[in-house]
């Protein structure tokens, strides 16, 4: 590809880039890029919202520059405040080593691992004085810290802001000097971060790096973004046959979206909408799990779809009980001897859990049809009961 070509190819699916013609003078040099990522491995999982971001680093493995994958084993323990509405509780360095280990598994089902350089931003932050701290911190000012609009937002609202979340972008900032760093992306809620490595950048007499944002990816409710906190997520771990039961249950309107954010493609129009989410769920099983995962996890949703699957699961009599969340405690109770609280259940409702026939409720106030005879009920990922 020229580099004009790699630039238009690169630009596709981003947010915002800063700019593209630093970005076309940058590969125009003839030299690989250094695209950096940063990942505070706060939990040992990934869903499918981290891959948007994997899967533009990856593209610029395939065009031969060098991804720079940084684990924040520093970072990650005093918590990135972006978006947060609260000081985030703190992990110590094993918590956060230990969920790097399978959090780097899963990267690298988009990653090519062997042209991906990982570090580890501890390696410097640990070896720097009190004095090295205070001198990164006299190049910003509370001005600028209080320009990011969650900052702004707790002050105004007399919510404390603590003062080592003022750090944060700078230590981010720092990452990006220590690297040396050509590019660096991340989601739309990183602009201001990025932004701070620039400069950072720029006092340490460094060309500038380019700010590549990709788009947040709204979760399988359709509203708020991809997060494991909101029960709305596909892990990139998850079992195929929950992958596909997911993405079957998103709105119809979000399918084109999940095409280009995830698959780099747009919906086949041509296809009516369940066919079209069908298509959708094979392919996100096949990205991670294999193509025979992905006719198996088809096969099992249409045969539990059609009201069949296993021929063990317990049959359960509601009486005239309708109410989702008391229905699900009864099948519980009667189909499995679990016992269920409210709220409990309501959990489940809520996170995507519970579905009939392959249709998922996640409405708490919401009623089962009058007749539900030979229905499927599914009370969680390893139990369901079939309805008299």
């Amino acid at each position: 590809m020229t580099p004009q070509q790699q630039v238009d190819s690169l630009l596709r699916g981003t947010a915002k880039v800063l700019s593209a013609d630093e970005l076309l003078k940058k590969i125009e040099k003839g030299q690989p890029l250094r695209a950096k990522l940063g990942v505070d491995p706060t939990a040992p999982d990934i869903h499918l919202g981290h891959t948007v971001v994997l899967e533009k680093l990856r593209q610029f493995q395939l065009m031969g520059h060098q991804a720079v994958l940084i684990i924040g084993d520093f970072t990650a323990t005093v918590g990135d405040p972006t978006g947060r509405s609260s000081t985030r509780p703190p992990l110590t360095r094993d918590e956060v080593l230990a969920n790097a280990k399978t959090y780097t598994d899963q990267a690298f089902k988009v990653l090519d691992r062997s042209q991906t350089e990982i570090v580890y931003n501890g390696d410097w932050f640990r070896e720097m004085r009190y004095e090295d701290v205070l001198k990164l911190n006299a190049r910003v000012t509370m001005q600028q810290m209080l320009q990011r609009e969650d900052f702004r937002n707790r002050v105004d609202g007399g919510k404390e802001v603590r003062l080592h979340e003022l750090q944060y972008p700078i230590l981010q900032g720092w990452d990006s000097v220590e690297v040396r760093a050509d590019v660096e992306l991340g989601g739309t809620d990183q602009l201001f971060n990025i932004l701070v490595g620039r400069d950072m950048q720029k006092g340490e007499g460094m060309e500038p790096q380019v700010v590549m944002c990709m788009p947040l990816l709204e979760g399988t409710d359709g509203v708020k973004k991809m997060s494991k906190s909101y029960g709305n997520y596909v892990g990139v771990d998850d079992p195929p046959a929950e992958t596909f039961v997911k993405t079957m249950g998103i709105p119809d309107a979000l399918m084109p979206r999940w095409c280009s954010l995830l698959l780099g493609r747009d919906q086949d129009q041509a296809l009516p909408p369940r066919d079209a989410k069908k298509a959708l769920a094979a392919a996100l099983v096949e990205r991670f799990h294999g193509a025979d995962a992905a006719a198996a996890a088809a096969d099992e949703y249409e045969k539990r779809a059609a009201g069949g699957g296993d021929a063990d699961w317990p049959e359960v009599e509601l009486g005239d009980e309708r109410r989702i969340i008391a229905a699900v405690a009864l099948a519980f109770q009667r189909g499995h001897a679990a016992k269920r609280s409210n709220g409990e259940v309501r959990r489940l409702v809520e996170q995507g859990g519970v579905q009939l026939d392959g249709e998922k409720i996640t409405d708490v106030r919401a009623k089962l049809p009058a007749d539900v005879a030979g229905k499927v009920l599914r009370l969680d990922k390893k139990r369901s009961v079939r309805l008299r």
